[in-house]
């Protein structure tokens, strides 16, 4: 049996630090928002010359007022990811760019895509974004309260906090860009993690009631060994997924795949050393499961 009891303070401290981190991050450094949620104009390329780099297709672009520009490499080595800043009164900025680059570059371009999103829209879509995340985390609370105990809700939500701050912080640290399939990834978290803490949940009521003798220390420590082999299963398999799309899926979907590793990594740590510990602090015992059986 592994003892992961015995580390339950050491990673308490360690996850306290990451949280502390993490919304320092936010406050002080934010979020790298996308063209969802703070408007701009998205541009894909594909270039027919190899003597085109990023640098000067860079430098071309910045010369014509477009605001804060941003230019990357995106999928191969001739496609380009162009994002800027737009007003929208700048209806044929679009057709001034294809000018621009066939004067400098000669006729070398495709534009493979052009995505325009509005102040007004961005904002509605930020705002929508963070209310669902919030029911999210809402429905959530009701549902493990309805399902377990206080003790036991407490222990899930908390687990479900630290998962999502966390890898927002690490979105922040590295200033990756967050936009609508993030958000999507955020609430694909949300449910991975609280149904493995709900699997181990499970297992703890049960040995409550089996074991009066067992303290719940060694007593959560009994049940995440039980439940181990599923949770790894699970985990190891999402993961798998995950990377091949992480490293094979292409730009557009590296954020999201990104996004929903750290969650699997985060969520089945959360579920052992969070959601638990939670309930060895709060010393949950056999009577108050037994207590608040016989209230319903």
């Amino acid at each position: 049996m592994i003892p992961f009891n015995k580390y339950y303070n050491q990673f308490n401290i360690f996850s306290i630090v990451l949280i502390i981190l993490s919304l320092s991050l936010l406050i002080f450094k934010g979020l790298n928002y996308g063209i969802d949620f703070k408007g701009g104009t998205l541009i894909e390329l594909r270039s027919t010359d190899n003597k085109i780099n990023v640098s000067s297709l860079r430098d071309s672009l910045s010369q014509m007022n477009l605001g804060d520009v941003s230019v990357k490499k995106f999928g191969n080595d001739q496609d380009y990811l162009i994002k800027f800043e737009i007003n929208d009164a700048k209806n044929n900025v679009i057709e001034k760019i294809k000018t621009s680059l066939e004067n400098s570059y000669g006729n070398n371009f495709n534009f493979r895509r052009v995505e325009n999103v509005g102040p007004k829209v961005s904002s509605e879509l930020l705002k929508s974004g963070i209310i669902a995340i919030s029911l999210s985390l809402a429905v959530m609370l009701i549902y493990i309260w309805i399902r377990f105990e206080w003790q036991f809700s407490l222990g899930a939500i908390v687990a479900l906090f630290h998962d999502v701050i966390v890898t927002l912080g690490m979105f922040s640290l590295f200033s990756l860009e967050i936009n609508l399939s993030i958000i999507a990834a955020v609430l694909t978290i949300v449910g991975y993690s609280m149904n493995d803490t709900v699997v181990i949940f499970d297992r703890v009521r049960e040995n409550l009631r089996k074991y009066s003798d067992i303290k719940i220390y060694e007593l959560t420590n009994i049940s995440i060994n039980e439940t181990l082999s599923r949770t790894l299963l699970t985990s190891i398999t999402t993961l798998l997924a995950l990377l091949a799309i992480y490293f094979f899926g292409g730009e557009i979907l590296r954020g999201f795949s990104f996004a929903m590793i750290l969650g699997v990594i985060f969520g089945t740590y959360s579920s052992i050393y969070i959601a638990n510990t939670v309930l060895v602090r709060l010393n949950v015992t056999q009577k108050t499961v037994l207590r608040e059986e016989n209230k319903d």
